[in-house]
């Protein structure tokens, strides 16, 4: 059988008519499964017998400096999307680079905050005794569900202009009150050590 070199090897569905609002779909999928992301993680949290620890590194003094630490680090990443994105939406002057410093810090921030989740989540479970850990974790799990719905978000097209930032400062916000609700707290408790 020969085989014409010129031939189409792909194709292509037709574009959707231009002026055709995104159906309701589009934005109910990133949010059931940013809810079932976050009660997946608070069931497990809360169901699962505490461990008590998870993970240790050498060169720190204890699970909870290496887990505030690397929060610490997630959230300098975090501050880095945050400008950056200024810088991609005009809102900061900033480099043609701006969109992938803004990748590559996001990317950073979760690889990082990752293993602090799942030392959390295995080592202590869901715990809800004071109001200082009750909104940590329940922020913990939000932050997840927020972020995971974020990541889904940016592969959409056609999105409102307003939604990315909106449901990036949730979770720029939530991380943000997940380390001074943990990171700050250790610091001030027992002092700022490795």
């Amino acid at each position: 059988m020969p085989v014409d070199p010129n031939a189409a090897t792909q194709t292509f569905p037709p574009s959707p008519p231009a002026g055709r609002a995104p159906g309701p779909a589009r934005y109910l999928i990133p949010a059931l499964v940013a809810a079932a992301v976050a009660v997946a993680l608070g069931a497990y949290g809360k169901v699962h017998d505490p461990a008590g620890t998870a993970f240790n590194l050498a060169g720190f003094s204890s699970t909870g400096a290496v887990k505030s630490w690397l929060a610490t680090v997630a959230v300098f990443f975090a501050l880095v999307q945050l400008v950056s994105a200024l810088m991609v939406y005009g809102r900061l002057p900033g480099p043609g680079w701006s969109s992938t410093l803004h990748r590559w810090s996001g990317r950073a921030a979760f690889l990082v905050a990752v293993p602090v989740a799942v030392h959390c989540l295995y080592a202590l479970g869901y715990q809800t005794y004071e109001t200082r850990v009750f909104w940590h974790s329940l922020l913990g799990c939000f932050f997840f569900g927020a972020f995971s719905a974020k990541m889904l978000l940016l592969r959409a097209e056609r999105l409102p202009g307003w939604l990315l930032p909106i449901v990036g400062g949730l979770v720029f916000t939530a991380l943000t009150i997940i380390w001074l609700t943990s990171a700050l707290w250790f610091f001030r408790t027992f002092g700022v050590t490795t």
